[in-house]
């Protein structure tokens, strides 16, 4: 990266306590908007109306031309790992796990992250220390899904912690493959293509789920539909935006950063605000997890010679 094109400090800092500190936050707001709103239409409502919004504007304010179809292609892609399979899988799986633990589990994309950033970037094998990591990170949430009495009773639900997992893999996937894919002429234009694609995506899947039998937007709640429309501008049109530009300028190991914050947010404002259980289970588990981030991250992965 030449100096023209290092981003301002400025810049970065926004773009960190966005992606920090908003993104923490919009797993409570899942959990206040699926109370009214099934799965998987609010999520493909909420990409769909962010991005015509982003590219309207990016269209207009910013002079772009039509996107080639490699671009639709390209954004169809990490639309589907990033948004889909990722956020539409934890926005279901919010149903049956509690936001802050959602939030816990979805941590283990950092974990992804280190791997897919040896075996698919070339990046050196991962050492006795990053190991410890990546083993501590899966037992913490082992610990969270394991029934039992051990530290409280409470476990997470089976099945909506594999799904969370599958989800926390599938966008550490769509990240690498971000980082990949050639440098975009047009950003914010192929940002909004992504959450497009994606939101046409998870409203057919919403269809073929049965999601639209039955439901009526009078049926959804003040607090939902507050909800609503602050994941569809914070979430997706400003947190995912500045998550975009980050890869950008950024390493993948410092991407994983991201897991350190979003996790203690989203398990404070839980407890706070939707009175979600903080057991000794939980701290226990969120305190692995979250040293098992900090292990793997602060790993040294430097490049095979």
């Amino acid at each position: 990266m030449t100096e023209a094109e290092r981003p301002s400090t400025v810049r970065l800092v926004l773009a960190w306590a966005t992606v920090y500190l908003v993104w923490g936050s919009t797993y409570l707001g899942i959990r206040f908007a699926i109370e009214s709103i099934p799965p998987f239409l609010m999520a493909g409502s909420r990409h769909l109306l962010a991005g015509l919004l982003l590219f309207s504007w990016s269209r207009l304010r910013q002079h772009t031309g039509s996107p080639t179809q490699t671009d639709w292609v390209r954004a169809a892609g990490l639309g589907v790992l990033m948004l889909v399979s990722a956020n539409g899988a934890t926005t279901w799986a919010e149903q049956l796990v509690p936001s802050g633990l959602t939030a816990l589990i979805v941590a283990t994309s950092a974990l992804w992250l280190v791997l897919l950033n040896w075996l698919w970037l070339g990046a050196a094998r991962p050492g006795a220390r990053t190991v410890g990591g990546l083993v501590a990170g899966f037992g913490g949430v082992a610990l969270l899904v394991v029934p039992g009495n051990f530290a409280g009773s409470e476990h997470v639900d089976i099945i909506g912690a594999v799904v969370l997992i599958g989800a926390a893999l599938s966008w550490a996937v769509g990240s690498i493959y971000a980082i990949k894919l050639p440098r975009p002429t047009h950003p914010t234009l192929f940002v909004s293509q992504q959450m497009i694609v994606a939101g046409v995506v998870l409203l057919l899947i919403a269809t073929l789920t049965g999601e639209l039998h039955g439901f009526s937007f009078s049926d959804v709640s003040r607090t939902s539909a507050t909800a609503y429309l602050y994941l569809a501008i914070f979430g997706s049109l400003i947190s995912f935006s500045a998550y975009f530009w980050l890869i950008r300028h950024t390493t993948p190991d410092r991407l994983a950063t991201i897991s350190y914050v979003n996790p203690l947010v989203a398990v404070i404002l839980g407890w706070a605000l939707a009175g979600e259980p903080l057991s000794l289970r939980v701290l226990i588990a969120a305190a692995v997890i979250l040293v098992a981030v900090g292990l793997i991250t602060t790993g040294r992965m430097r490049p095979r010679t």
